[in-house]
């Protein structure tokens, strides 16, 4: 350990994000002792085991037992679970309507521009259009944020289908 205990420390949750990766660009499931050596880090195969079981816990690896070890395969790509933190955070809220207002209108125009087709892609895709018409839900003021375009997505069912996540 280094001088003061803290240099040779990596930084909080670098580790997992790289256990991820290692699990993302092998394309199959891989056990403990596969991403220990993917890392290529001298780590104890049971630290790996430890990341692996807390990401199975939290959801975000899906795991097998093909033969005496598990084998762990991530449940989404990074796009996917960066969707699904904000999704979660959403969830919190009690005035979702004011939380989706305020994210649109923190948004680059870039990012506005691209929420809207996406909004209307969903719109006019495999749902056929049945949750509200196309002018309200993705054109309805979005670009100023001033009445929650996004989150006026909603329909009589009260379903949201404006939260952002989702349009994976």
């Amino acid at each position: 350990m280094a001088i003061g205990g803290q240099d040779s420390r990596r930084p909080h949750g670098e580790l997992v994000a790289d256990v991820l990766a290692a699990l993302w660009s092998a394309g199959r499931p891989l056990t403990a002792q596969e991403v220990k050596r993917a890392l290529g880090r001298p780590l104890a195969r049971t630290t790996v085991a430890t990341i692996l079981a807390r990401l199975h816990d939290s959801g975000t690896v899906v795991r097998t037992r093909p033969g005496r070890s598990y084998a762990y395969a991530p449940v989404s790509d990074a796009a996917g679970l960066a969707a699904g933190r904000m999704r979660r955070e959403l969830e919190k809220e009690d005035d979702r309507s004011l939380v989706l207002r305020r994210f649109v209108s923190a948004l680059s125009t870039e990012d506005e521009d691209l929420l809207r087709e996406l909004l209307r892609d969903a719109e006019g895709g495999t749902e056929g259009g049945t949750e509200g018409g196309t002018e309200g839900g993705a054109e309805g003021g979005a670009g100023n944020g001033a009445d929650g375009g996004v989150g006026a997505g909603s329909d009589d069912t009260g379903v949201d289908r404006s939260a952002v996540p989702s349009l994976e």
